[in-house]
């Protein structure tokens, strides 16, 4: 059984008016990755520094996105 974790990158990306597409393409990964760290599924530790660079935080911003 997978985890599922709470995180914001929904209503962070949001906010920053991204689609995303646009996130996947800024973050060199594919949207269903995108849509599935949304619903909470786990990813590695490199795909979140990539999300968190494509969004313009710095890596130490990681808890305000990723809630761990």
């Amino acid at each position: 059984m997978v985890q599922m974790v709470k995180n914001s990158l929904k209503e962070v990306r949001e906010s920053l008016l991204m689609s995303k597409s646009e996130l996947a393409r800024e973050a060199n990964i594919s949207p269903i990755t995108i849509t599935r760290i949304e619903a909470g599924k786990p990813c590695r530790l490199e795909t979140k520094r990539k999300i968190l660079i494509a969004l313009g935080y710095n890596l130490s911003d990681s808890k305000k996105i990723f809630g761990e």
